[in-house]
């Protein structure tokens, strides 16, 4: 063999290693186990989950006896009457608001209870808590449910209420059946002479709230706050955490990817989340929408205190959770540090806002008693405010004012006020300070 035929086998042999290691290259595919996002989520939760009865749940019970009211808006009391309801039997739903003539009768009639929810609260996704057959009115959503049920009986009626103006009012009936009902009545509506008394304002023709009679004694608190993980929303909140780019601002901690920026205010306590890609036009069921929004804040554990559902605002594909103390009083603030917000787009989130703090313990030494006027006078107070109008009056609750100390950044204040709503939004009441009614929250 010649030199030249040497180099000419050599050079075929080099052509052909070349062309195996090209094909090798382009076929190859590195065996990697591919990344579930939601199990990645649950190893960087905050706290634990919660179903959706801890989440979405009255926050009052009225009980009408003997032309008399009683109520409570006890988180204990709430949550063992929720458990008993929940055992029954709800069957044959049907919607009667054709049938319906008169509903304060029907809501505040003498013999009723009325389990008071803070918004509408879609029915297909509460079957989730109450034994409801199945039936084809998912859609329907509903604020109060009336209980109507006898002494030394099995057998009632629970009537699912959509209260407010008439011509939006709707009401579904389902019969229950239960043999605890009638150790239910003794217990319940029985013993309900021993709660606070509350007394009617009528609104109008179609709508009466009720309010306690006397004055009410509430604690002033102030806690030690501990700042969250914003490392540790950053691993939940992004799909790939290891691409995000850290930036210090002057305000606080900023993250970026290709697509989301997470801001974090450690000044006002605040933690913003917004993923453009998330946003859309098409809107998603009431139902689908709440559930979502409890399933997000689950997968990273971040009901970080006793929030509950407080509203929806379906068009805008916007939901709100407040933060209650552990009594049952609602927490507003007027820089949104009380409430986890969630805007949707179609199959992502769009915009979560929350805060980014935890509450130790209350400081004994900073806890005060505070006597709140009773309903009465700020009722009264309030009818004669300049330009108020009372048919725009929605509620009116109790509840407490969540702001930052102003001595150090450190402590959160909660303090005793008289909320109402007012025209979809929330108002205080300040009756011993300038101004007297401040602007409102949402």
């Amino acid at each position: 063999m010649t030199y030249e035929n040497i180099k000419t086998v050599i050079l075929t042999i080099l052509v052909l290693i070349s062309g195996i290691l090209t094909w090798n290259l382009w076929t190859f595919q590195p065996d990697f186990d591919t990344m579930d996002n939601s199990d990645y989520l649950n190893e960087v939760a905050l706290t634990d989950h919660k179903e959706v009865s801890k989440i979405v749940k009255p926050d009052r019970i009225i009980y009408h006896v003997n032309e008399s009211h009683f109520g409570t808006n006890s988180s204990a009391d709430i949550d063992k009457f929720i458990r008993e309801v929940s055992s029954w039997n709800f069957y044959e739903t049907k919607n009667i608001t054709a049938e319906l003539h008169d509903m304060s009768q029907l809501v505040h009639g003498q013999g009723n209870i009325e389990i008071i929810f803070p918004d509408l609260v879609p029915i297909g996704l509460y079957k989730n808590v109450l034994k409801i057959e199945h039936e084809n009115f998912s859609s329907f959503k509903f604020d109060r449910i009336i209980i109507d049920i006898e002494p030394e009986q099995e057998e009632g009626k629970v009537y699912f209420v959509k209260y407010g103006k008439k011509e939006e009012q709707q009401v579904f009936m389902s019969n229950i059946n239960s043999p605890k009902l009638s150790r239910f009545y003794k217990e319940y509506y029985g013993a309900a002479t021993q709660l606070p008394v509350y007394f009617p304002v009528n609104i109008n023709d179609n709508k009466t709230i009720f309010l306690p009679e006397l004055a009410i004694g509430m604690t002033k608190y102030k806690y030690l706050s501990y700042r969250l993980s914003s490392e540790k929303f950053k691993d939940a909140l992004f799909s790939d955490p290891s691409f995000v780019q850290k930036n210090i601002i002057e305000s606080g901690e900023e993250y970026i990817d290709s697509s989301s920026m997470m801001s974090v205010d450690h000044q006002n306590k605040i933690l913003e989340y917004v993923n453009p890609i998330g946003e859309n036009d098409l809107l998603i069921d009431a139902s689908e929408l709440l559930q979502k929004s409890i399933d997000f804040v689950n997968t990273h554990g971040g009901w970080t205190h006793a929030y509950r559902y407080a509203g929806m605002d379906e068009a805008n594909q916007h939901v709100t959770f407040r933060f209650y103390d552990l009594k049952g009083y609602p927490v507003f603030s007027d820089t949104g540090i009380s409430e986890i917000s969630q805007v949707w787009g179609q199959n992502d989130i769009y915009k979560y806002t929350r805060p980014n703090f935890i509450l130790d313990v209350p400081l004994r030494s900073e806890m005060s008693e505070v006597t709140l006027s009773s309903g009465q006078t700020s009722i009264e107070y309030l009818k004669g405010t300049k330009g108020f109008k009372l048919e725009l009056l929605e509620d009116m609750v109790p509840g407490y004012k969540m702001s930052i100390d102003e001595e150090n950044s450190n402590f959160i204040v909660l303090t005793p006020y008289w909320y109402y709503r007012y025209n979809g939004s929330w108002h205080r009441i300040s009756m011993n300070e300038a101004g007297g009614i401040k602007n409102g929250l949402e």
